[in-house]
This record gives structure tokens, C-alpha cells and sequence, in this order.
């Protein structure tokens, strides 16, 4: 078998394997990005992005209005417990009842 047959029978299967190693590099740099881990130069040096003084400033806002959130949240939780709490009250249901009653025997 000469070498020019040899290469052109194993042309697709070079081609593949350097398909999958492409693709292989892209999905963990995906990877990498989504979960937060620091991307590499060619040295195998992590690349941080470089913060400016706006983009502080920006994150410290969202910080706060996070924060303000969070405490909205926490106040509309609390009185939807209450809420919650009275209309699952046994007092509650019996006032209710008591009330149809002399509702229906008015009428």
C-alpha cells in the first residue's frame, strides 16, 4: 500500500479526531464560563477581567437594590404567613359559620 492511499483512506478519521478535539476544547471552555471558573491564556495563566471603576460602582447599586429586595421579600413573606394563619384559623372558620347562621335566619 503506498502512503498516498494510506492518507487518503485516513483522511475522515484525521478529520474526526480533530473535530472531537475542537470540540471537546469548547465544551469545557463552556463549562469553565458557566460555572465561574477563570478562563486560561496559552501559558496556563488564569485571565481575570479587567473591573473599572463603573463596572464597580454598578455592581455596589445592584448589590444594594439586591439587598432592598431581599428585605421586601422577607417583609411580603412574613405577611403572607399571617394571612395564611388567619384564614386557616379554626376561630376563624367557627366565626364564619356562626355568622352564615344568623345570615340565613335573618333572611
Amino acid at each position: 500500500m503506498d502512503k498516498l492511499a494510506f492518507f487518503e483512506t485516513m483522511a475522515p478519521v484525521f478529520a474526526l479526531v480533530g473535530f472531537a478535539a475542537i470540540a471537546g476544547w469548547v465544551f469545557t471552555t463552556w463549562l469553565r464560563v458557566k460555572h465561574g471558573y477563570p478562563l486560561e491564556n496559552s501559558w496556563g495563566k488564569a485571565v481575570h477581567p479587567v473591573a473599572s471603576t463603573e463596572t464597580t460602582e454598578r455592581l455596589r447599586m445592584l448589590a444594594t437594590e439586591n439587598a432592598q429586595l431581599r428585605a421586601e421579600l422577607s417583609s411580603l413573606k412574613d405577611r403572607t404567613a399571617v394571612l395564611e394563619r388567619i384564614a386557616t384559623d379554626q376561630t376563624a372558620q367557627l366565626d364564619r359559620q356562626i355568622e352564615s347562621l344568623r345570615d340565613s335566619k335573618i333572611n
